[in-house]
């Protein structure tokens, strides 16, 4: 089922989430679902917040980047109470990013290239690995979510500033996009 995607202004993206356990309800519908509405809306990457969830789950799925970056032809992973433990600060990357909570807006973000997480798939099997490049990037933005943070939490005041009625376009509901999305309700 295509689930509705919260946009910018909504509660429950600003809310630190909680690690989840294996009798999590329905958690393989809820994994399926996310993977259909990731799918519908054209993303890379969906974190629970963005589903109305305050819950550590997100997945990515790099497969639509094949083209430019071979490397994940198959990539497609859930990520179960992710956690980034450490910032190798020493080397920092600037691209731009866009995120499906705030549709249309888009802001070159710099991030570390490389980070170690720890984290459990779908069967709470436990990792913890170094992550570099471009997986790197939409882990930190992803598990952002997870922690009550957006991207634009890290571009300048100055940026920001410049985005200040774009983003109150996104609360009052003044947008398009071709997803099917939950807007703030006033």
């Amino acid at each position: 089922m295509i689930l509705p995607i919260y946009i910018y202004g909504q509660p429950v993206l600003r809310k630190v989430t909680d690690d989840i356990t294996p009798d999590y309800p329905e958690l393989e519908k809820l994994i399926a679902d996310m993977w259909e509405t990731l799918a519908q809306s054209e993303g890379i990457g969906l974190a629970a917040p963005q589903v109305g969830l305050p819950i550590r789950l997100s997945v990515i799925d790099l497969r639509p980047l094949a083209e430019d970056y071979p490397e994940y032809k198959d990539f497609q992973q859930v990520y179960i109470n992710p956690h980034i433990v450490e910032k190798d600060e020493a080397h920092t990357a600037s691209s731009e990013e866009g995120c499906l909570s705030l549709p249309a807006i888009h802001e070159k973000v710099v991030r570390p290239t490389r980070i170690r997480v720890k984290w459990q798939d779908e069967q709470f099997v436990q990792h913890d690995e170094w992550v570099e490049g471009y997986l790197a990037r939409v882990m930190q933005h992803e598990f952002d979510h997870l922690d009550g943070h957006m991207f634009i939490d890290h571009i300048s005041p100055l940026r920001k500033q410049l985005i200040k009625s774009k983003l109150k376009a996104l609360t009052q509901g003044r947008y398009h996009c071709n997803y099917k999305t939950k807007p703030v309700r006033k």
